[in-house]
């Protein structure tokens, strides 16, 4: 059964599969991206596969950047990872609690300080993510509380606002 365009019952077998086994919980992510050296096309195209396939995704710099602002840029591109997950979590816990979603919209403001990035300062990069969240479905309290369930559950939330180890490996044997 399909409930706010989630499949309920693969949900609730991960939930359990998951309850039983708590091993079955992690899963691992892998994006692999490169450079494109050739002038005039987007700087960055990264290869994201997927269950049933693959997609290219590229990235340019604005103009002011260097770039040719040929494609979004890579803040955007974290931006709307952050808000499709903030969107599937929020989606998620209303199936959970039985409401019908009749709009979703979700927005992320971020006003970025290019001082750091360009080398001639060391200013925080950004002041914070605004999330606008338009939802329509059941009553505003209702709402409330899924938005702040999904504030707490979201794995793009806790990636943007707890410092995760990242560890660069130059030139790594696989």
């Amino acid at each position: 059964m399909r409930f706010n365009n989630v499949d309920v019952e693969n949900v609730e077998k991960l939930v359990k599969e998951i309850t039983e086994n708590p091993e079955k919980a992690f899963i691992t992510k892998k994006v692999a991206g490169e450079w494109v050296f050739n002038d005039g096309e987007p700087q960055f195209k990264a290869f994201l596969k997927y269950e049933n396939g693959e997609s290219i995704v590229e990235a340019d710099s604005p103009t002011k950047m260097g770039g040719s602002g040929l494609r979004p840029d890579p803040v955007q591109y974290c931006m709307m990872g952050l808000i499709a997950c903030y969107a599937q979590t929020y989606v998620g816990i209303a199936v959970e609690k039985g409401v019908k979603l009749t709009k979703l919209r979700v927005e992320a403001i971020n006003r970025i300080n290019l001082r750091r990035p360009l080398g001639v300062g060391e200013d925080p990069i950004t002041e914070g993510i605004k999330l606008k969240v338009y939802a329509e479905g059941a009553s505003e309290e209702v709402l409330k509380e899924i938005m702040d369930l999904a504030m707490k559950r979201c794995p793009g939330v806790y990636c943007v606002t707890n410092p995760i180890p990242i560890e660069p490996q130059l030139n790594p044997e696989e």
